[in-house]
């Protein structure tokens, strides 16, 4: 004590946020320039998909609730370390059910912001017919769309439209993360 009644430590909380939305919407351009941005660590979450998924995806075959789980506890789990270890994260994952966004909030302890980028579906579908090297076929773009549940009104969400520049994109992101 100095005098002045006891010192008050102060725990810096953690920033964990989702770059969220379909494939094509450009989530792993914003969330590495996010996380450069921001000063952290940054996870692309398609690199956590389970090979039977990547598989399935390059075969065109849509994904279903029970080949999601494990994927989706992977990225909790890198959510949960980060928040726990009191470090800044940004990670990537299509995210498309409340009941996936649920599960990730869970896993970060409620702490979690999610930056959802929509746009629409001509221009997606465009961005993945000229990327390369890229296991999701322009055919289950479709899919993705019809499984999407907006998480537009859900708490701790900023939807951004990808219909910009990244530089652009990012820097609305990052206002709306500012102010939630």
């Amino acid at each position: 004590m100095n005098g002045n009644g006891p010192a008050i430590m102060v725990e810096k909380a953690s920033l964990a946020v989702i770059v969220m939305g379909v494939s094509g919407s450009g989530k792993t351009s914003v969330g590495e320039m996010m996380a450069k941005n921001l000063g952290c660590r940054f996870v692309e979450g398609d690199r956590l998909h389970p090979a039977a998924n990547i598989e399935k995806m390059e075969k065109g075959v849509p994904l279903t609730d029970e080949d999601r789980w494990p994927w989706l506890d992977l990225i909790g789990d890198e959510l949960a370390a980060a928040v726990r270890d009191g470090q800044d994260i940004v990670v990537t994952c299509s995210a498309l059910k409340k009941i996936y966004r649920e599960r990730l909030r869970n896993a970060a302890a409620g702490r979690l912001k999610f930056v959802f980028l929509t746009g629409d579906p001509k221009v997606l579908e465009s961005r993945m017919g000229a990327r390369t090297g890229h296991f999701m076929p322009t055919s289950l773009l479709q899919s993705q769309l019809a499984t999407l549940e907006s998480p537009e009104g859900e708490p701790g969400v900023v939807t951004v439209n990808i219909d910009a520049h990244v530089d652009v994109i990012v820097e609305e992101a990052l206002k709306g993360l500012s102010k939630n």
